[in-house]
């Protein structure tokens, strides 16, 4: 691809680790303001959002792959931001940079902190999400993604409804299952519907942080419905930026420092 090969050799030329609304936030503003750089999507979405700048799709091979991308496509800088729950592409992110000398910052969304009026339990992990559901059986929204769907179907007295952006290759390993096709941000509109068309009763969510998923919070809120909450995993220790303006202030920084 080489985009980074220009004849600024002082000219920053991003790699931005994406596949978050605040990822495309992020390339918006790069393209906005002339830098160079590539979008890296991991490939877990059949249809990922057109972005402004040069796409690539699909993982690099570990730290060594990805320490060899840097180095083959001239890349200054490396923006981190992925999911909060893809914290192994962040670790390998950090172990390639670390190796390269390229500076990385990861921008960051804070995450969801319950609110007057919220029923939420706090778990460590997908598999205490699992313990932690009732014996009775319930009509539960399964808003974690595709991934870790299958360890569900080990309490099969349940209904699950999915919602996910592209049809599965095949149909997911759950005894008792819906799905919706649909791609966010949602609205409290929009999540009022659809938990009161299915008759929702339980929401396991994934403390992803942002806008664009938290509708379901709000309207499980206004329901009065339980939330059992998947914590998030620690990531590693990185410069961290909350906004994407403080992002490009790093940028812009970094490259007049050279580093």
């Amino acid at each position: 691809m080489l985009v980074c090969m220009n004849e600024q050799d002082t000219a920053p030329c991003v790699l931005l680790l994406g596949g978050t609304t605040e990822a495309s936030r992020m390339a918006r503003a790069l393209a906005g303001a002339g830098v160079a750089g590539v979008f890296s999507y991991a490939g877990r979405t059949d249809t990922p959002l057109p972005q402004p700048m040069p796409t690539r799709i699909g993982g690099f091979g570990g730290v060594e792959g990805l320490a060899d991308y840097l180095r083959a496509e001239a890349v200054t800088h490396v923006i981190d931001a992925t999911h909060p729950f893809a914290v192994q592409m962040s670790r390998n992110a950090v172990t390639a940079c670390t190796q390269t000398g390229i500076p990385l910052l990861a921008l960051e969304r804070p995450p969801w902190v319950p609110q007057a009026g919220d029923d939420w339990q706090n778990l460590p992990s997908q598999e205490a999400a699992l313990a932690a559901l009732p014996m009775a059986p319930a009509r539960v929204f399964l808003a974690i993604g595709k991934q870790g769907v299958a360890a569900f179907a080990a309490r099969p007295e349940h209904h699950y409804l999915l919602r996910l952006v592209d049809p599965p290759a095949a149909p997911p390993p759950l005894p008792n299952a819906e799905i919706v096709l649909a791609r966010g941000p949602f609205t409290l509109a929009d999540d009022l519907a659809l938990l009161r068309g299915y008759g929702i009763e339980l929401i396991i969510a994934k403390n992803a942080g942002g806008e664009g998923a938290r509708a379901k919070l709000d309207a499980a809120r206004a329901l009065g419905l339980r939330v059992l909450m998947i914590e998030r995993p620690t990531p590693p220790t990185r410069q961290v930026a909350a906004n994407v303006e403080d992002a490009l202030s790093w940028l812009a920084h970094s490259a007049r420092l050279g580093v």
